[in-house]
């Protein structure tokens, strides 16, 4: 992923954006020799005091094979994405139609090295923790092997551990534009109104006040 100087996106950004309920990415592994990339989507628990990622997949998963193979692994979380015409973005005092189309979005890539859990007790602390994340309004709900109710789905199930060794975060909102420009180009998305203009609003609109003072960065 390309960024941009100013694209790039701090370590408090990323980390509250992603505290908003973004728990959810594609994880990339190398597939073998003469094919592409296996990309898997999955929920994922980010525990930040261990720059630990877990999560669980189905043993049949075809990623398992590649992790053998090469456990470097990349998660990738992505949205607020929007497009924006070039008639938005036109220099000014230049006729709209000279303006070039960008795409907003905000993006975070963690390169980890994966390790897989097949213990059933560690599979199951593992999954204990997902639940504790994923599902507050049952407390105290744990998995045990051969208990019920989740113990038997144990043996179809596998964890992953991802220890992370680098994250780099992309918040691509025309920070390269005057504050004002990026305002104007927030009361367009808020014109428009399709699917993600919203969550793309919201990101340029704290971008361009964060560089005019207004908020911290």
């Amino acid at each position: 992923m390309l960024i941009r100087p100013w694209d790039r996106g701090e370590e408090g950004e990323w980390r509250a954006w992603l505290a908003e309920g973004r728990d959810f990415g594609l994880l990339a592994a190398n597939g073998p020799a003469g094919s592409g990339p296996v990309v898997t989507p999955a929920h994922f628990v980010l525990d930040a005091d261990r720059t630990e990622i877990l999560a669980h997949l189905s043993a049949a998963n075809p990623l398992w094979a590649a992790l053998r193979a090469d456990p470097h692994v990349t998660l990738t979380v992505t949205g607020d994405h929007a497009f924006a015409p070039g008639t938005w973005r036109a220099p000014d005092g230049a006729p709209p139609e000279h303006g070039t189309p960008t795409s907003y979005y905000a993006s975070v890539q963690f390169h980890c090295t994966a390790a897989i859990v097949d213990d059933p007790e560690e599979k199951a602390e593992l999954l204990t923790r997902q639940l504790a994340h994923f599902q507050p309004e049952t407390p105290g709900l744990s998995v045990a092997p051969g208990a019920a109710p989740f113990g038997g789905l144990l043996p179809g199930l596998r964890g992953l551990r991802l220890t992370v060794r680098e994250v780099r975060a992309k918040f691509k909102y025309d920070d390269k534009l005057t504050p004002a420009r990026q305002a104007a180009a927030g009361e367009r998305l808020a014109e428009r109104g399709r699917p993600g203009d919203a969550g793309a609003r919201r990101q340029l609109l704290r971008r361009a006040a964060a560089r005019a003072g207004d908020l911290p960065a």
